[in-house]
């Protein structure tokens, strides 16, 4: 079993207890949000009547609130946030906003191959909607359309990239580039850098937490009645009555339709309570950089970087250039539970500390600024699925697996068609008809999860070699990622 580069190049012991030293435990965007900005929303109190209430005060909610007012300015639309606006995954993720509609190409390939033109266009439409929203509708979220670079950082790793830039220009997509080594050091100066692939078009920054403050105080311009501190407890549809009613401890909502956004969080419906699991992921943020730091490292294009490991980081600039550094260890706790106690795991911030020095040792006196953890919804398939239940009365969306910064959009554009029962592409996609298989109950979930963390991890040690269990899910359409 070979190592990795970050086993290799590990940094002095010295340096990342220096970096760590002065972190605290808190989210760096919602503490980075305008004064004013978070809460101060009232609790739902009584009966409110509405033709659409909205479960969800996170990206999906939101997207749904802003989308329906728009599509029908006189509609009654209501939304009920368990806690307050994007105090979850929404406000806490790593700001890559992807055009992918599919967790990425390979995996759209292998599940609906002949949807794959129509589901990259339509997920390029949607992040050019994203970014035209700043303009329409009067919103600042820190949008940089500045793509996302994939390096190697193991030689098997360089071919995957010729593999996947040869795929591009054979269908014409001019905005995919291959780097050499010395061109993609050159681009971000990391010595554990052997290559690259920078797609320039399909992804953009941004500032997680301000986009969902800012979709809420748009929601709220556009008329939409917005509580928080108003967890749900059950959704009611009487069966006679063509109504949907939300029930929470103080009152309730009666409306003709429901959109349920609870992403990680258990599902109001029985038939999804199996169709996710929360993931917990890691993150690090540092100090803002110097202009001589950030002169050390390049970066002058701002892309996202994501590595081609099955355990991959993830990693951008801020506006006011710090480093947000996560990803790779990806969590499961037995039994589906979401924690606030499952945040705290310094044996991952040691471990990032590690990698993030073993990637910009050139770095080294730098210190981090914040730590913090989030859930999140995988499904099977990796990327969201869709459907309605009850009569037709109540849509829902959840299993975006990491990248529903931009796909929450499209969700909530799907949801309000099937709502209002509308044939459009979108509802015409097998993506959007077909359910995926869901994942079993315990102790299987937690025994076959952690069973493909370990394969996963004996690949990245072996060359990206997947044994009989990873070839086996990937022949089934089954697996586990954040």
């Amino acid at each position: 079993m070979g190592t990795t580069v970050f086993e290799r190049r590990r940094p002095p012991a010295s340096v990342v207890e220096h970096a760590l030293k002065p972190t605290r435990q808190a989210v760096f965007w919602l503490e980075d949000l305008p004064e004013g900005a978070v809460g101060g929303r009232p609790k739902l109190t009584g009966t409110k009547v509405a033709d659409l209430v909205i479960v969800g005060g996170g990206y999906t909610g939101l997207w749904s609130a802003v989308l329906a007012k728009r599509r029908n300015p006189a509609s009654r639309v209501v939304l009920v946030e368990a806690k307050s606006i994007g105090w979850a995954a929404s406000g806490r993720n790593g700001g890559f906003c992807e055009a992918s509609l599919t967790h990425g190409h390979e995996n759209g390939m292998s599940r609906w191959p002949a949807e794959m033109p129509t589901l990259t266009r339509l997920g390029l439409e949607n992040l050019d909607a994203i970014e035209a929203s700043e303009a329409e509708l009067g919103m600042d979220f820190h949008f940089e359309r500045t793509g996302q670079l994939a390096p190697a950082i193991e030689e098997h790793q360089v071919e995957w990239l010729r593999e996947m830039h040869a795929e591009a220009v054979a269908e014409g997509d001019d905005d995919v580039v291959f780097l050499d080594e010395r061109e993609v050091q050159a681009s971000v100066a990391s010595p554990t850098f052997l290559a690259g692939v920078w797609e320039k078009r399909s992804n953009a920054m941004l500032h997680p937490a301000r986009l969902a403050s800012e979709l809420a105080r748009v929601a709220e311009e556009l008329g939409v009645e917005v509580f928080e501190h108003s967890p749900v407890k059950r959704i009611d549809t009487p069966g006679s009555t063509g109504a949907v009613s939300v029930i929470t401890d103080g009152g309730r909502v009666d409306a003709t339709n429901a959109v349920l956004a609870t992403n990680v969080f258990p599902s109001l419906l029985k038939r999804n309570r199996l169709m996710t699991v929360p993931v917990y992921d890691y993150v690090l943020m540092t100090e803002p950089l110097s202009e001589a730091q950030l002169s050390s490292i390049g970066w002058r294009d701002r892309q996202g970087i994501g590595d081609m490991a099955n355990q991959f980081h993830y990693y951008r600039l801020s506006k006011d250039n710090r480093i947000l550094f996560g990803g790779y260890d990806a969590i499961y706790h037995y039994g589906r539970r979401v924690r606030t106690g499952y945040e705290n795991r310094p044996e991952t911030w040691e471990k990032l500390a590690n990698h993030f020095f073993t990637t910009f040792p050139q770095l080294e006196g730098l210190s981090f600024s914040h730590q913090w953890a989030g859930a999140i919804d995988t499904s099977t398939q990796f990327t969201a699925f869709f459907g309605t239940a009850r009569d037709h009365r109540v849509a829902y969306a959840a299993g975006f697996t990491g990248l529903g910064v931009g796909s929450t959009r499209f969700a909530a554009e799907t949801m309000l068609d099937l709502l209002d029962r509308r044939d459009t592409e979108r509802t015409r996609l097998q993506m959007v008809r077909k359910r995926p298989l869901p994942f079993p109950p315990e102790p299987a979930a937690a025994i076959g999860i952690n069973a493909t963390r370990w394969s996963l991890d004996r690949a990245d040690h072996n060359r990206g070699e997947r044994n009989l269990l990873l070839k086996t899910l990937d022949a089934l359409g089954l697996g586990f990622d954040s």
